[in-house]
């Protein structure tokens, strides 16, 4: 079974690379079209989806959402929703109607 391990890791390194690449907006490619890095990554088994994953994408700086380092992408981040302003504030005000209902009531 050991023997088998590379071969699984580069078949799962070539498919992350590929779906990574199918998944990317093509204003996000690098130095390429999209079309031709499909290509490279199928092509070039093990050189193809290291070269996607350092040169061919447009990478961010982690934490670069609210506040830190970096700008913001283009596409909105998912918020957990104990993280999320919007979310807190509709359960207050929620919960606020809730007891202004059972005052009514009483």
């Amino acid at each position: 079974m050991l023997r088998y391990l590379p071969f699984l890791l580069i078949i799962a390194l070539t498919i992350y690379a590929f779906i990574d690449c199918l998944n990317t907006p093509e204003e996000e490619v690098k130095h390429l079209p999209k079309a031709v890095w499909v290509f490279i990554i199928l092509l070039f088994t093990i050189v193809g989806p290291v070269v996607w994953l350092f040169a061919g994408k447009q990478r961010t700086a982690a934490g670069g959402g609210y506040g830190g380092g970096g700008g913001r992408s283009r596409r909105t981040q998912w918020v957990a929703p104990d993280d999320n302003p919007e979310f807190l504030k509709s359960l207050r005000d929620e919960q606020e109607d809730k007891k202004d209902g059972e005052k009514d009531k009483e």
